[in-house]
């Protein structure tokens, strides 16, 4: 007989404060997609976030011909407190079909839009950079219609006085590949940064997304936080400001939910309301899109991006 060892951190013992409201109704879409997605992702060891992440919206975007794959294998350098994704020090190898495999599966899917988004790993020398590049041109090469949104690391570790150039250097190999949407999450208010996103900071995420628009003005930015975790009303204003700042246009706004007992306890569950409410403010802080509610994440009606871009 075996025995599950149930994995236990400093927050297991944090009950929630607050019941699931009744407005967190996940989306289920269509069963049947979610179904095909499902076992084509298993059967050729592919990785997506939607499933590692357990996204609530996963049905919904997949019958939309939406799906986000998640490059360099499913563990990550960093030990974010809210992220579902497992975390190590010895990360797994490079799969070299990694590539192939993804653009295959985009073909098979017949997606349309493709958000492409990658673990931590501050283990490789370019951080993972070269990872997005292969597997745009494998997806381009044959799907050329599809459409790929990239969602990166910061591409920051170490302590050397060259990380802000080298940094530069990764993002200028992404975005050398042409994606149609840049994509980097602050995921929540400066003050929490250090609690929330373990190896990342507020300032380096930041002047990632000021990088990228000085080096390819054409190419749109995003960038999504996440509500719950013990922020106030002016810190969520003062971030948004930030963001529009370094010249961020699209964001996104969602729920935070504590994937286990293992993870960072939920603060407090913002009403709809008030996320309608951030939506209007930041559209009057000039972002072109916004999508905002307790059910968003990163990628949620990501295939948008197509009309604003076109």
């Amino acid at each position: 007989m075996t025995t599950t060892t149930r994995k236990t951190t400093k927050y297991s013992n944090f009950l929630p404060a607050e019941r699931l409201p009744s407005w967190i109704k996940p989306s289920i879409g269509n069963a049947s997609q979610l179904e095909k997605v499902q076992k084509l992702v298993k059967e050729n060891r592919l990785h997506t976030i939607c499933e590692e992440g357990r996204c609530p919206n996963r049905g919904e975007c997949y019958a939309a011909g939406t799906a986000t794959f998640l490059l360099g294998g499913s563990i990550c350098t960093r030990s974010c407190a809210f992220c579902q994704v497992e975390k190590g020090k010895s990360p797994e190898k490079v799969n070299i079909f990694e590539a192939e495999k993804i653009a295959n599966a985009v073909q098979v899917l017949d997606l349309k839009y493709v958000v492409l988004t990658a673990v931590a790993r501050d283990d490789l020398t370019d951080h993972g950079a070269s990872l997005f590049t292969t597997t745009i041109e494998a997806i381009k090469s044959l799907n050329p219609g599809v459409a790929i949104e990239v969602l990166t690391p910061d591409f920051w570790g170490g302590n050397n006085k060259d990380n802000n150039k080298e940094q530069r250097e990764r993002l200028k190999l992404v975005l050398s590949a042409d994606p149609i949407c840049f994509n980097h999450n602050l995921e929540t208010v400066k003050r929490l940064q250090r609690e929330v996103r373990r190896g990342a900071t507020y300032e380096h995420s930041l002047n990632l997304l000021k990088s990228a628009r000085e080096i390819a003005p054409k190419i749109p930015t995003k960038s999504g936080i996440m509500l719950g975790l013990g922020e106030k009303f002016h810190e969520i204003i003062q971030t948004l400001k930030d963001l529009r700042e370094v010249d961020c246009q699209y964001l996104t706004i969602g729920q935070y939910l504590r994937p286990s007992l293992a993870h960072i306890p939920v603060s407090h569950y913002w009403s709809p309301t008030k996320f309608n409410d951030f939506a209007e403010i930041a559209k009057r802080l000039g972002f072109k899109k916004v999508n905002s509610g307790p059910l968003v994440r990163s990628s949620y009606h990501a295939n948008e991006t197509l009309d604003l871009v076109s």
